[in-house]
Formats: C-alpha cells, sequence, structure tokens
C-alpha cells in the first residue's frame, strides 16, 4: 500500500524591487520571494486532478500585485499580508509559509551629499524573515540576517583544547578572529515594530561581536545570542551560525624576519563550523 504522505508547493525566488517616489527621497527595496502551501492537494499528486491546485504562475503575479497596493514597510509585514491573502482567498490551503530575503541598498553619500534618487550596496548582507500562518493558528514570525562578515584583530583567542596524536595547531592567546554570521530569531508576536528590533538586533550582535573577550567562535556566539535574548523581550530564541574564515599567520622566519602577528594568508576551506540555538527557559 502506498500513500502520500506530505506534499508542499509553491512559488521560489520572485524578485521585486518596489520604487517609492512620493517624496523627495526615494526608497529603493529589492526583495526575493518564496511561497510554500500545504494543504488539500493530495489528488492532484494521485489522479492528476488540478481542481484545487493554484498556480505557481499566479502565486508570482500575486507578490507583484500586493506589491504595488501594499503599505508595509518591513518585509515580516509584507510577508504576513501575502500569507493572509493566500489563506483568505483558497480555503484549500491549511498553511502558507512565506520566505523573503532582502538585499540592503542605501543612497549613495559623497562629500556630505546624500544623492536622493542614487543608491548603492554597501555589501554582500542579507535580511531575510519567514513567515508561517495556518489557518486557525498564530502566525510564526523569523527573522534574520546572513552573510554578515565581521572580523576582529584583537580580544580573541584559543587554548586549552584537547590535544592528541593528530594535533598540529598551536595555543595561542591573540588570534584573529572572523566569520560570516548567520543568525535567525523567533518573534513572540506578529504586532512588532519589525524594522526596530532588526536594527537592535543587528546591532547587539555587532556590539557584541565587537567588545567580547573571545575564548573561542562558541564563546563568542553564545555572548551574541545571549545578549539579545536579554536585551529583546520580544525575541524569543535565536539560531546563530558561524563558520571560522581563516587567516593563518604566514611564516616569515625563511626571510629572516619576524612576524608579530601581522602577516597572514586568508584561507576559505577547509574551515570550522559553529552553530547553536539559545533560548529562554530554566
Amino acid at each position: 500500500m502506498v500513500r502520500l504522505a506530505e506534499n508542499t508547493y509553491g512559488k521560489c525566488q520572485v524578485r521585486v524591487v518596489r520604487v517609492k517616489r512620493d517624496n523627495p527621497m526615494h526608497s529603493f527595496q529589492e526583495w526575493s520571494v518564496e511561497i510554500l502551501l500545504t494543504g488539500e492537494f493530495g489528488e492532484c499528486f494521485t489522479t492528476g486532478d488540478n481542481s484545487r491546485i493554484l498556480a505557481t504562475d499566479t502565486m508570482k503575479n500575486t507578490v507583484y500585485s500586493l506589491a504595488r497596493d501594499t503599505k508595509a514597510e518591513s518585509i515580516e509585514d509584507f510577508a504576513f499580508e501575502l500569507s493572509d491573502y493566500l489563506i483568505r482567498n483558497n480555503p484549500q490551503v491549511r498553511e502558507a509559509t512565506i520566505s523573503i530575503v532582502s538585499v540592503p541598498w542605501t543612497h549613495i553619500h559623497v562629500d556630505g551629499t546624500t544623492f536622493p534618487s542614487a543608491f548603492q550596496q554597501t555589501s554582500g548582507e542579507l535580511q531575510t524573515t519567514t513567515v508561517s500562518y495556518a489557518r486557525g493558528e498564530e502566525v510564526a514570525v523569523t527573522s534574520g540576517l546572513k552573510n554578515l562578515v565581521v572580523m576582529k584583530t584583537a580580544n580573541s583567542g584559543f587554548e586549552g583544547f584537547i590535544r592528541d596524536s593528530h594535533t598540529t595547531l598551536p595555543e595561542t592567546a591573540d588570534r584573529l578572529l572572523g566569520t560570516a554570521v548567520r543568525a535567525q530569531w523567533k518573534y513572540s508576536s506578529s504586532s512588532l515594530d519589525f524594522d526596530r528590533l532588526r536594527g537592535f538586533a543587528r546591532n547587539t550582535l555587532l556590539k557584541t561581536f565587537a567588545e567580547h573577550e573571545s575564548r573561542s567562535v562558541q564563546h563568542t556566539l553564545y555572548a551574541m545570542g545571549n545578549a539579545l535574548l536579554e536585551g529583546a523581550p520580544e525575541v524569543e530564541d535565536i539560531e546563530i551560525t558561524m563558520p571560522n574564515k581563516h587567516c593563518l599567520l604566514v611564516d616569515l622566519s625563511r626571510f629572516g624576519k619576524t612576524n608579530p602577528n601581522e602577516i597572514f594568508v586568508p584561507t576559505d576551506e577547509p574551515y570550522g563550523y559553529i552553530e547553536a540555538r539559545l533560548c529562554r527557559g530554566n
């Protein structure tokens, strides 16, 4: 006996740019939207009956249409608006999960002048959110960021780890610590000032990274997550991933020179991978 256990479908990488020209200082937003639906779609798989299927092309067009009319300023609010629309207009849908990645753009600012209709991308950092709306249940909102590349050149060491016959890594109390942070935090409500909280979360993670006396990547990761949970009661938990971006000290002794922790070679792989989730509780 074969049965259909689980299924979902949707539209991915619906890219949309939203420009607002209603005041002299224009705004420019670039989003990539993913829609995933679960519901009463079994007969599409088992018998080829498409009568309950909302075409994924229709989902794409819905994104464009709602983006034209929306008053949402945050990706979280737009994701909720889109999920609510899909639930209300499609009784066969049990749950709509909307994920949005936002590319940060800022106004060009040169020599004290901000150009109101010219923009730049300042980094490869991305802003993220996932909103899950199951019919008859509370909306779940998770926000985050990825590829937040950071580096510190002091207050970082790695000592006291296990040494065995395969260990060649020397202990150090003074090393470079670099990583590309990916973080996701879950909110306790769907009615919050998400832009303010996102700014607070990002600043808290950056400030803690910069100030922390690090004994390992794990040590600093925990300090960053702990600081956000202590400072933002609206956040229920946070998951942080911090791959170690190694910078290896170059041996200059063969050239008759010393290297007082000044010359390094960056390496992309292999790399250490550190991940943890912090939550409230006893």
